[in-house]
Parts: structure tokens; sequence; C-alpha cells
């Protein structure tokens, strides 16, 4: 009679790993590159291999730094590792240091401080936000929120990409990124953020990349402190390595001196965050630095199934460029599941709306809403898809951002827009239609709706957040031509305060880069036009560029978080009856099939009439102002440009008289209308949008006096 043998410990680290993953885990002591795709089990395998050292003998616990991005991925790796070794103290792997590289770095900092420093002490700048807009302040550059975080982005960039403010202008133009300032401001800047961190009141102000330059620096230039240090830790482990930066590189390579015991995992496919200073480029060489390495490959998908995983694999199988060549080609090893949908809608009030009803239907069926993702490319996308899941009565959270009525910079918007009601007086007309829309433009114009957008991350976010509440009234106004601010502002405010709060067990609202290592039963992509993914500032590197091959990297990204239902989707208008000039994504060409057109459910919508069409080419007009000049903002205009100035002069002469602000005469674009159409008669004057029958009794003779002295 056979007696069953105990699992050893041995055991239990193999037995539920697949053929490669045993390899990883089994390779010997020395240089190893793991090369996992998504959902191939990169956790497991990396936390196994550790254990494997530990119980081996090859390590002792406490030899062994892993280090990793985040808080939560440093937790979910100390979790798994915990347990893992079986009863012995010293085989136990609990002891295993698994932090991020800034936790790694400010630990040893502490400890070696004192020695290679001396008496003066230092202190972690938590924010930095105070002294780079001192440093702004004394370079000339400006001060706001948003344009202060664009500068310490840009500091931080060059920081982590080694780069001395002396070599910053030169550096950027080689790299060919996008920044928010003059160059050799921005390198002056710089070197005014280090002046003013350093010794002040005799304490030395640090901030997160001095953490790590300063113990690189401790390490190469003390060679006691190297050898302690070296003595003991022995065995490294680095994950996600396709998102070192070259300072974290140089972390590394200070802590690893001569030696080669490093295990390091990653995707080049899954680069996303190039705009910090992250680069594939050390994943890629890997085996150059160690020819001796042992690399391998894991391509067997656990998270999705096959149809999910074929998709992905199409999409990353057009990629062009070095981190191409690396490519993994996932296996799906789930059971089969439906295949993948793509809808086009005619506008994204219909998509938002049709991506509730098919959430609803999900959760019905009996996904839970934590298990659902709306996934998007910017922020500001967010607004149209809270609304339908309100109205759809279906919880949900923003992960990764606030609300977008939360937003302080759509806060800010609302409080301007309420106190520009607060300025029209109780016996003016207040603005309505198209004078309304345009007013809400001119009101946010200080606060950063520009014609353009601007270059930087953080005044790019802010601007389009902004696009997006002047689009939403152009949309209400729209519906409802006789629309006034005050009633506005009520509606908006109504609108913020129906959304519902943050829950647990709500369905996510995430952008593509927040959405990174998470997964989810059910995943929306939405939004998939060209200009939004990949974003217009990508494409205007060219079609062929990095820019444009990360954001495709990044829509790979986004598809393989869906264990079992994926839909994508795209809308070809922003707002209902609006011209129908969006494209697909390239990145869906030869991937989605050509009839996909869905009107979808959309949300109750007041009847309108035939759209307003241009006087130059017949096409239909949508916009507010082209509405007002009764023509498309693009062709050609017939302005009388001395009439349009004698107009501006007898507004100001009136504004005055009446003591009101300008807008409560006429806007500059019914101005310009006029001067455009020349009207001849009271019925031609009304015929322009913006002037009613109490504006032409107020103003129509004067109006009309000053075209006729023109002819």
């Amino acid at each position: 009679m056979m007696v069953a043998m105990a699992p050893t410990a041995h055991d239990k680290l193999l037995g539920d790993l697949d053929e490669e993953q045993r390899d990883a885990v089994l390779a010997p002591r020395g240089p190893v590159c793991v090369l996992a795709g998504a959902g191939t089990g990169k956790t497991r395998t990396i936390t196994r291999r550790i254990a494997h050292l530990v119980t081996a003998g090859h390590v002792a616990p406490g030899q062994v730094l892993a280090v990793t991005f985040t808080q939560r991925a440093a937790g979910e790796m100390r979790a798994r590792l915990r347990g893992l070794g079986g009863d012995d103290a010293e085989a136990s792997t609990a002891s295993v240091q698994a932090m991020t590289f800034h936790a790694a770095a400010r630990r040893q900092l502490s400890y070696f401080w004192p020695r290679v420093v001396g008496s003066t002490d230092w202190q972690l700048l938590d924010s930095k936000f105070a002294i780079v807009a001192q440093a702004a302040n004394r370079t000339g550059l400006p001060t706001g929120t948003e344009n202060v975080r664009d500068l310490a982005g840009e500091i931080e960039w060059a920081k982590a990409s080694l780069i001395s403010p002396e070599t910053y202008p030169a550096a950027v133009a080689e790299a060919g990124r996008d920044i928010p300032f003059d160059a050799e401001k921005i390198g002056q800047a710089y070197v005014g953020y280090e002046s003013l961190k350093a010794r002040r009141d005799g304490m030395a102000l640090l901030d997160f990349d001095d953490l790590l330059l300063h113990t690189a620096a401790a390490i190469e230039n003390d060679a006691a402190v190297a050898q302690e240090f070296r003595d003991r830790y022995r065995c490294f482990v680095v994950d996600e390595y396709q998102d070192v930066t070259p300072l974290q590189q140089r972390v590394l390579d200070a802590w690893l001196g001569d030696r080669d015991d490093l295990t390091v995992v990653g995707d080049a496919n899954q680069t996303i965050y190039s705009f910090t200073g992250a680069s594939p480029r050390y994943l890629l060489d890997f085996s150059r630095r160690f020819p001796d390495a042992a690399v391998i490959r894991l391509e067997r998908d656990y998270r999705s199934t096959p149809q999910v995983v074929s998709l992905a694999n199409r999409v990353i199988a057009a990629a062009r460029g070095r981190m191409a060549g690396s490519r993994l080609h996932l296996v799906g090893q789930r059971p089969p599941g439906p295949a993948p949908q793509f809808k086009e809608y005619p506008d994204e009030v219909a998509e938002a709306a049709a991506a509730a009803a098919g959430i609803k239907k999900l959760i019905e069926s009996g996904t839970p809403a934590a298990e659902i993702a709306v996934l998007y490319r910017i922020n500001a996308q967010s607004e149209v898809y809270e609304e339908a899941l309100t109205e759809a009565g279906i919880p949900f959270q923003v992960r990764g951002g606030e609300g977008f009525f939360t937003r302080q910079e759509v806060r800010q918007a609302l409080l301007a827009l309420q106190r520009t009601a607060e300025r029209v007086p109780p016996d003016a007309q207040p603005p309505a239609g198209a004078e309304l829309s345009e007013l809400v433009r001119a009101t946010l114009e200080p606060l950063g709706l520009t014609a353009e957008a601007p270059l930087g991350t953080r005044a790019r976010d802010r601007w389009e957040a902004l696009v997006a509440l002047a689009e939403l009234v152009d949309d209400e106004v729209a519906q409802r031509p006789q629309l006034d601010l005050r009633t506005l502002l009520g509606e908006l405010r109504q609108r913020a305060d129906s959304r519902h709060p943050p829950v647990v067990q709500g369905v996510t609202l995430a952008s593509l880069h927040a959405a990174k290592g998470l997964e989810w039963d059910a995943v929306f992509l939405v939004g998939l036009a060209d200009g939004t993914l990949p974003i217009s500032h990508a494409l205007s590197h060219g079609a062929d560029s990095e820019p444009v091959e990360e954001e495709r990297r990044l829509f790979y990204v986004g598809i393989t978080r869906a264990r079992v239902h994926l839909t994508l989707s795209w809308a070809l208008a922003r707002n209902p009856g609006g011209r129908q000039g969006r494209r697909p994504s390239r990145f869906l060409n030869g991937i989605a099939p050509q009839s996909q057109r869905e009107d979808g459910p959309s949300r109750p919508r007041k009847a309108r009439g035939p759209a307003p069409r241009c006087r130059v080419c017949n096409a239909a007009l949508t916009s507010s102002a082209a509405i007002m000049l009764r023509r498309c903002e693009s062709c050609p205009s017939d302005i009388d440009e001395q009439l349009l100035s004698d107009l501006k002069e007898w507004r100001s002469q009136r504004c005055k008289e009446m003591k009101v602000p300008a807008y409560v005469v006429f806007t500059d674009n019914t101005l310009i209308a006029i001067a455009e159409s020349l009207p001849a008669d009271d019925a031609a004057l009304v015929a322009i949008p913006g002037i009613g029958a109490r504006k032409l009794e107020q103003f129509g003779a004067d109006v009309l006096a000053l075209v006729k002295s023109r002819q």
C-alpha cells in the first residue's frame, strides 16, 4: 500500500506554475530577464523565484531587495512573499525587503547621511510647489497653479533623466519634447529651484529625486559605504523594468557594483510613461549588458479570454520601432468568451448612453458593478459618462482623478460664471442663445480656455476640462436657445449635486494611464477617435512617430485590462446634431468591422429645428460662433473692417451711458456678424442670432444708421 507523501516546500512553490514560469523560478543566481506579457502571472513568478532562492539556501531573506514603482505593487509583493518559504524562520521570505525605489533610497540615505555629509540635517520636501513657484517668479515665468505644476514636471523629468540645468535646452531639443515655456527660461528656473533648496535655515531640503541622486552618490563616492551596503544586500529584483528612468538605473547600478545577481521583469510594449523619463532601453539592452543572462518569455495569458487576447495581439502586431521587435505573442488560457464589440455612434451623448445601458445589462446578468470599468484617454472625457451612469442609477467611482464637477478648474469656472451672472444689471435682458455661449467662453478664457491647446501636461489637462465645460454649454444652448446664464448655472450645479459619491462597489471610471496594473471582468474602451486616441499632440509629431507608438501601447494596455467582456466605441461628433467630422482611431484600421454603426439609446432631448447652414458653402453650422456669424468659421470672411470699428466705438459709448458691460449691448461676435451681413432693415437685423425684439428696440436704429453710412 502506497502512502501519499506530504507536498514539500519545493512542490508548493512549483506545483501550480507553467513550464516558462518554472524556468524563471529555477534559473540560477545571476542575471535573469523575464519578459512577461499582460496577465501572464509575473508577480507570482518573481515572488516564487525569491522564495526558491531563499528556501534553497542561495541567499538569506534579509539579503534580497525587491523594488517596484508603486506602494500598491510593493504591498502586493510583500503579501505574496508572506507565507512562502515554510515555517523555518531562517528560510522565511517574510523578511525580504519589497518596496519602491524611493522608499528604499530614503531608508538607505537616512542611515548613511551622517557618515557622508556630516552634521547638516536634511528634510524631505513633500511638496515642491512653493519653491518652484518662487523660482518661476524670479525667472519671469507665469506662476499660475498649472504653470507651476508643469514647470515642476519639467524639473522632475530632467532630474529623472540625469539632465542638468545647463544641458536642459539641448536635451529637450534632441528629445523633441513638448515643453510649456522657453527652454532657456526653464533651465534658469531649474537652477533657481536647486539654489532655493540648498541648506535652507541650516537644513538641506531634498525632493524625491534627490533621495535617489544622493543615495547613488553616497555609494559611488564612498568605498566604505559601498562595501557595507553590498555586504547587506546580495540579490536584487526589479519589477516593471520597462519603466525605469536613467536616475533609477543609476541607483540600481550603484547597488549592484560589479555583481550581476539581478532579476528584472517587464514588457517593453507596456511602456506608457516616457513623459516622466521612463525608458525601456535598459530592458531591451539587458542581454547586451549581461551576455550570459537567462531570458524567459511569459506568453500564457491567464487573465483574458482568447477573444480579448487575439485582439490585443492584432493591435500590438501593427507596432513599429525597436520595441515592436520584443513584442510578446500572448496565448489565452481561459475558456472562450464573447467576441469584443465595436460600436460607432453619432455623438458622445449616444455613446455614453449606450455604455450605461450595456453596463446595466451586465449588472442585471450578474456581473458586479465593481468588476466593470469605463476607460478613456483624458480625464475630461469622464463628464458625459458620469451623467449617463447617474441617469441610469448606476453607482460609480472615478479612479486616478476627481469627478468632472469636483475638479478644481471646473469649480473655479462655475464660480467665475456665477460672478458674471451677478454683474448683469437686474433690468438688462440676460444673454441667451449664441450670446450666452460666447459669454461663457469669454468668462472661461482668463482661466485657460485658449483657442489652441497649451503645451505642458497640467495646463493641457485644465484646458481640456474647460473645453468640455464650454462644449457642454454649447450643447445646452443648441437645445434651448432661450436659456439664460442664471438658469444654466442652476442646471450645472444640479448636475454636480446629482453625481453619485464614490463607492467601493461602483463602476470604475478611469483614464488609460490610471488603469495600468488593474483588471476587470468587463471593460468599455470609449472615445476611440483620431485626435483623442492617438491624442492630437502625439499626431503633431508625425503619423509614424514614437509618441504615436506610445499611444498604440496605451490602447494595448487598455484592451488587456479586460478579462471577459470588451466593448470598443467611438463617436463621430461631440454633441447631438453636430457635424460628424471625427474619424475612428487609426489603431482600429483592419481590426474593427466595416459595419458597426449604432445609434444606441439616448437621453431625452428637446426637439430641434433644421440646423442653420453656412451662407458661403451651405454646410450645416454647429458651433455657437458659426451660427452667430452665419458661416463656417473656416470659410472666408467678407467683413467691413471700418464698420466693425465704428460699431465697437458706438458700443463703447452706449456702455458708458448705460453703465453696463459691453456684452449687455452686443458681443464681439454679434458685431462681427453685423459687419459681415450688412443688414438693411429690421427684419435682416433680427435674423442675426442674439438680436431679439428688445435689442432691436434699444439699438436697432443706431446700428442700421451705421450700416447705411458705409454704403
